[in-house]
């Protein structure tokens, strides 16, 4: 699991979120709906994407990378056309979620380099975590204090009925995320186990991000 395999890799986590809103949406009859839904569809991705891997690994040798990324972002350009066909009715959603996770990942950034204690920020894969769950954040913000939708997990809600705001998502998620990436940098030594660690840490973000966001301006 080196560097170039997790980034080509990330692809896939789009695919499968937007593979999830096809569900949400009702666009899949059943009983294949049922490969769709928690936690059948964590399998259904994981082979796909490992098929998609050992099949360019196969044909296209040591460049297989490319051809694998874009096998990735081919089924979440497909997954999108058709959601698409029900029509976007809160398109800004997918800009406002994208310009204030930004802006607060930029925000966690420029504290970084006015920090020494915060110098393990450097790696980009950490910076890719930070970003991953500043939108994941800034989906649930919109989610619940825009839209009236409702947190499932039993520690943000309950945060979140203290606060009367989602807006505690996002200290919230820095308060795991900073010593979790501290300790992962200082006890995982192996490059492999380190990758594979924050490439997990980047899909628990990155998924429900999409996910959200998309249900967000589908109105659904």
């Amino acid at each position: 699991m080196d560097e170039r395999l997790l980034l080509s890799t990330l692809p896939y986590i789009l695919a499968g979120s937007s593979l999830r809103v096809i569900e949400d949406a009702n666009l899949v009859a059943a009983p294949w709906r049922y490969l769709l839904i928690t936690p059948l569809i964590f399998f259904l991705v994981f082979l796909i994407t490992a098929a998609c891997l050992i099949l360019s690994r196969k044909i296209w040798g040591e460049k297989f990378y490319a051809k694998y990324a874009a096998i990735g972002f081919l089924w979440t350009l497909f997954n999108l056309a058709v959601l698409s066909t029900l029509g976007f009715k809160n398109a800004w959603v997918i800009a406002a979620d994208l310009k204030l996770g930004s802006a607060l990942a930029g925000g966690d950034l420029y504290c970084q380099h006015h920090q020494t204690a915060l110098k393990f920020l450097d790696d980009r894969f950490n910076q890719m975590i930070i970003y991953a769950h500043m939108l994941d954040a800034s989906s649930t913000y919109f989610g619940v204090d825009w839209f009236g939708y409702y947190e499932k997990h039993v520690v943000p809600t309950f945060l979140i009925d203290l606060t009367g705001t989602a807006v505690v998502m996002f200290p919230l998620k820095l308060a795991i995320l900073l010593p979790v990436l501290y300790m992962i940098d200082r006890s995982l030594q192996e490059p492999s186990l380190r990758n594979l660690t924050k490439l997990t840490l980047i899909t628990l973000g990155l998924a429900p991000a999409i996910r959200n966001t998309l249900r967000l301006a589908l109105g659904i």
